[in-house]
């Protein structure tokens, strides 16, 4: 019998409401799900929706889906549900192991997840690692996740802001790239619309191929860029002085930095 048949979401916003999309999309049943959220309006079929915490309950795991924040206010009254036949699952960006245990002594085990939107469709990398789970445990934790994406457990937990950059923060970067991408199509003259469209669809098939390719994305842009051609030209540009490279280390860095804040104000609270 597989272990997660009763799992408590308490907060059930953006990250949190796109890991249930996932989790349903992948088959698992919709009636091991209890959502707690004031604001939410509805849930998947199937999915029993709380405006408060139930008063009491055994749950394999409890999910922390509510803002790094609110975890001060919101930690008494979901503590009481956190149990030694509970697994505390943590999606809170920059809240280590020792503040949550902290707050929530009484846990069989804890496990900080890292994922992204992609969960919704199956296609997040979804870094893990965890404090007192056995290796049964984390195996069960991987055939968990992994209708969400590819889990990957990392080697410790200093990693985790690194990651939380790369791949937690990452889509945003993305997304802006692909903006600007649209944007530049438009300053040559196509139509914003078909800019988008166009910009989308050519960034979706190239992560297809970088994924498929036995090649890595450095080869495959060489690839491209013939000498002399016009893709050369354009990656002159960005190649200049290291500048999209010293642009994207630039970034990550700040959002690595915010993570180490917001743990050192967990630690603190």
């Amino acid at each position: 019998m597989e272990r997660f048949q009763t799992i408590l979401l308490v907060g059930c916003g953006n990250m949190a409401g796109a890991m249930l999309e996932g989790w349903l999309k992948g088959g698992i049943p919709a009636s091991r799900f209890t959502v707690v959220d004031p604001r939410r309006e509805s849930v998947p079929a199937g999915v029993t929706l709380l405006r408060e915490l139930p008063a009491e309950g055994a749950f394999d795991a409890v999910m922390l889906g509510i803002k790094p924040q609110g975890l001060d206010d919101a930690a008494p009254t979901i503590a009481p549900l956190v149990g030694r036949q509970t697994v505390l699952f943590s999606i809170l960006a920059g809240v280590e192991f020792d503040s949550l245990s902290a707050r929530f002594p009484d846990a069989g085990a804890i496990l900080r997840i890292m994922p992204n939107l992609a969960v919704a469709i199956g296609k997040s990398p979804v870094a893990l690692d965890s404090r007192g789970l056995d290796e049964i445990g984390r195996a069960e934790v991987t055939a968990l996740m992994a209708p969400l994406g590819g889990p990957e457990w990392l080697d410790h937990e200093g990693q985790f802001d690194a990651v939380t950059a790369l791949t937690g923060c990452g889509p945003a970067f993305v997304y802006r790239f692909i903006d600007a991408l649209a944007a530049g199509g438009v300053a040559l003259g196509i139509e914003a619309g078909q800019a988008q469209r166009l910009a989308v669809a050519m960034v979706e098939g190239a992560a297809q191929l970088a994924a498929a390719s036995p090649f890595s994305p450095g080869e495959l842009a060489d690839k491209v860029a013939s000498p002399g051609g016009s893709t050369r030209a354009g990656m002159n540009v960005l190649d200049a002085d290291g500048a999209l490279a010293r642009l994207i280390a630039d970034t990550m860095q700040a959002s690595s930095d915010r993570n180490a804040e917001m743990a050192a104000e967990a630690r603190r609270g």
